[in-house]
């Protein structure tokens, strides 16, 4: 080290070599100054000597010198800081040490240290004053050597739980508190040995011995000592307890992972095993949920019990300490904490339980008994679940293999967590409940059972969607029309819950009305798409209601709906459809192989646009035709209407033993059991009706030949053993004859159809209707449709590019109770 090295080392120390000494005697004048206070002062010889010390500070300090005085007397010696004026006035901060030197005849002296401070980096500290600093301090601190033993500590450190400071001498940190993780700490010791560098804010958690059932938490910072010749002598460590303050970020860390874990879905019994799952092991060893029978079903809250388990968790596996399963009742004895809290909507807490206690839920059939001493369980808490100002059921909270008791903080805890879990478990009700209500509006709504018909096989799968996106407007259905003809129809409205289903069954509703007209595809999908045009703007938004609440109605709802409307003929196979922004359906050919309709899409219902167009086509007996939502077509992130084509088309490719579970296995296979949207598929495998069972024949236009259709409709009747039909059969085939030969123009055509009903269909090229008339008694005629009417299950016209058919039905089945 060279010599400026050393004067610079020098002079961060506090010595006679680095101070400017003076004299002064008994009354603090000064008899003798040096060239160090010349310097240091400005101050010659001359001129300060014979001065009194106080003309050499400012006021304040000078009215301090009795008191400094003072002290030197009872202490001999006094060290502090003061402010000095050098010869222009100018204030100098010096250190100063006073000591008592008493002359040989007994006079008092005094000796004086001044140190500038602008050249010392501060006060120089005696023995005794730092070890006041270090006794004194609220903050643990010991040092140990490099074998990392104990060698001094402070008494703050024996509120952390150590032994008096004479006991810890010479031992380890694992001999001093063994709960904590000595070797990690240790470990933390030898680094700052080896590299010299401190570690700071070195956090740890355990249990020391004077709270061996409670962990606490603490931080560490560690700088190690050195000797003159800069070797290591050991490590200096301080301990300070942030045990508050640790708690405080654990339940903030709980009440942050409730947030994002609790109420992840609208499914009751999940929110509250989510609560059990999130408190367990963070605020308690084991944790029931039980709610109230009328919440899990989504029903208003009533004060009457049962209770049921809807969830619970414990830290060991399986949950052995559970005395009812989840689902179960809860039959807790009357009086017993949990009721009570029930009813009171008041918390309970017990640090100590009677370990002999029976456990609360022992009357349940099959159920055991235990007392808390046998489940091993000492503290508990009860918090009940309310929300909204109603109480929804009660939350217990039990520890076990923690020993310290549940306090105050841990009850708030709980309170928070239940109260969130209390408002997701609420929503979830109030969900449930409107969409059991949806569903069951919606399934009343849809066909119970299709109708039995000979033109297809039909069978059909609705599945409505998850609890997230809530119950849409999916639908389809099946119509009988005239002529052994049915409709298949599937739809769709946009949104969901209550107000879809009831916009789809006025759409249902609709679509039956306008079906009875028999008119094709393309007419009936454009009189429907008026029919939501015209009631959307009639009704329009109500500003005091709906509008305001952010509701759509029924008919606003359905504008934007899609739907497909299918017409099959058995007779000759013929197969017309038209789509209103809805996708084509699906052809399985009898060989198996799949194909979709070229069906124009038209645009949805009720927004406007160009007209609707419809597709002829003839189906083989034994096709298969496959109408679907667009549910069915799962749109991940690589959806494409190709890849949505391609998977269904691989779906219904599949074989299996009959329609309706083929039907079902494309649900499957393409839809998961909660979809994010509503499925629904119908399927309709084609038939054709066969040559006995189709009969027609052109009819003269002669009035006198009547007669001979009548024979001609009997004669077939015979034929096919319904000659109970002869009479009633040759009076309706004698009426629509007349009338047509009366009344219209150009050739006229007979047929019966034997199907599950008798038809009789006479064709004619005229454009006009006929009206059904109730004659007087004098009226000579007019009664011909009257007549039919009353023989016929029903009749009607439907209108043909050729002209209109006149048709009567008679029912073939026998009637049923």
């Amino acid at each position: 080290m060279g010599a400026q090295e050393e004067h610079d080392t020098a002079r961060h120390r506090f010595d006679v070599a680095d101070a400017a000494p003076l004299l002064l005697d008994a009354h603090g004048t000064v008899t003798g100054w040096t060239r160090d206070a010349e310097r240091l002062l400005d101050y010659p010889a001359s001129e300060a000597v014979g001065q009194n010390v106080a003309d050499l500070l400012t006021p304040e300090d000078a009215r301090r010198l009795p008191e400094i005085t003072a002290r030197c007397r009872s202490d001999g010696s006094w060290a502090g800081l003061l402010t000095a004026l050098d010869r222009r006035g100018g204030p100098v901060r010096v250190m100063v040490r006073i000591t008592v030197a008493d002359d040989c005849d007994g006079s008092a002296r005094w000796l004086v240290l001044l140190s500038e401070m602008a050249q010392a980096p501060g006060w120089d500290m005696s023995r005794p004053v730092l070890e006041q600093m270090v006794s004194r301090s609220p903050i643990g601190i010991a040092i140990v050597d490099t074998d990392l033993r104990c060698v001094w500590s402070n008494p703050a450190l024996e509120k952390f739980g150590s032994a008096p400071a004479p006991q810890r001498l010479g031992l380890r940190f694992a001999e001093i508190q063994p709960g904590l993780d000595a070797e990690a700490i240790e470990a933390q010791m030898r680094r700052v040995l080896e590299t010299g560098e401190p570690i700071v804010e070195y956090e740890h958690v355990g249990r020391v011995r004077s709270a061996p059932h409670r962990e606490t938490a603490h931080t560490m910072s560690f700088t190690r000592i050195d000797d003159d010749r800069g070797h290591p002598m050991g490590v200096y460590y301080t301990v300070v307890d942030i045990t508050e303050r640790h708690r405080a970020r654990q339940r903030l860390a709980l009440l942050d992972r409730a947030g994002e874990y609790i109420g992840r879905s609208l499914d009751i019994r999940r929110t509250a095993q989510e609560l059990a799952d999130v408190a367990v092991p963070a605020l308690a060893d084991y944790v029931t949920v039980d709610l109230l029978e009328s919440v899990l079903r989504g029903a208003e809250p009533t004060a009457q019990v049962p209770l049921l388990r809807a969830g619970q968790q414990s830290v060991n596996e399986g949950v052995p300490e559970a005395v009812v399963e989840v689902g179960e009742v809860a039959a807790y004895r009357p009086g017993s904490p949990p009721l009570r809290a029930l009813a009171s909507g008041t918390p309970w807490r017990e640090g100590r339980l009677d370990p002999l206690a029976a456990e609360w839920a022992t009357d349940i059939p099959g159920g055991r008994q235990a007392t808390f001493l046998e489940l091993g369980l000492h503290s508990v808490m009860i918090v009940p679940m309310r929300a909204r100002g109603v109480t929804l059921g009660v939350t217990t909270f039990f520890r076990r293999h923690r020993q310290e008791p549940f306090d105050e903080d841990d009850l708030n805890l709980a309170e928070d967590l239940v109260s969130r879990a209390a408002v997701c478990v609420d929503n979830a009700r109030r969900y449930t409940r409107e969409r059991e209500a949806a569903l069951v509006l919606q399934r009343s709504l849809l066909p119970h059972r299709l109708p039995e018909q000979d033109a297809v096989e039909v069978t059909a799968c609705y599945r409505p969607a998850d609890e997230l996106t809530g119950l849409g407007g999916d639908w389809y259905d099946l119509i009988p029309l005239s002529g052994a003809r049915v409709a298949l129809v599937v739809g769709e409205v946009p949104g969901h819950g209550i107000g879809a289903a009831a916009a789809m069954g006025r759409l249902r509703t609709a679509v039956r009305t306008l079906a009875a007209l028999e008119l094709p595809p393309e007419e009936v999908l454009g009189h429907l798409d008026d029919l939501v045009a015209r009631a959307a703007r009639e009704e329009g938004p109500d500003p005091a209601g709906s509008a305001e609440s952010g509701e759509d109605t029924d008919s606003a709802q359905a504008v934007g709906s899609g739907c497909v409307y299918v017409v099959y003929d058995p007779v000759d196979g013929q197969c017309a459809m038209a789509s209103a922004g809805h996708p084509a359906p699906a052809v399985i050919l009898p060989d198996g192989t799949v194909a979709f309709v070229d069906l124009p899409q038209g645009p949805a219902l009720g927004v406007g646009g160009p007209p609707f167009e419809s597709v002829e086509l003839a189906l083989a007996a034994g096709s298969t035709l496959a109408l679907h939502t667009d549910g069915l077509l799962a749109r991940g992130e690589e959806w494409t209407a190709d890849t949505g084509r391609d998977r269904l088309r691989e779906a219904l490719e599949r074989p299996a033993p009959s329609l309706d579970l083929r039907c079902r296995a494309v649900v499957d296979a393409l839809s998961p059991d909660r979809p994010h949207d509503d499925v629904a598929l119908l399927m309709a495998r084609t038939r054709l009706l066969g040559p006995g069972q189709v009969a027609d024949w052109d009819v003269p236009v002669d009035p006198s030949l009547v007669a001979e259709a009548r024979k001609t409709a009997s004669r077939q009747l015979t034929e096919w053993g319904l000659e109970e039909f002869a009479f009633t059969t040759e009076l309706i085939v004698s009426e629509l004859v007349t009338n047509a030969i009366r009344h219209a123009v150009g050739p006229v055509r007979l047929r019966l159809i034997r199907e599950r009903t008798l038809v009789c269909e006479v064709f004619d090229s005229g454009a006009t209707a006929p009206h059904l008339r109730h004659p007087r008694t004098t009226d000579e005629g007019g009664r011909g449709l009257l007549l039919v009417s009353q023989f016929a299950q029903r009749w009607g016209t439907r209108f043909v590019p050729e002209g209109k058919i006149i048709w009567a039905e008679q029912s073939l089945q026998e009637p049923t109770d």
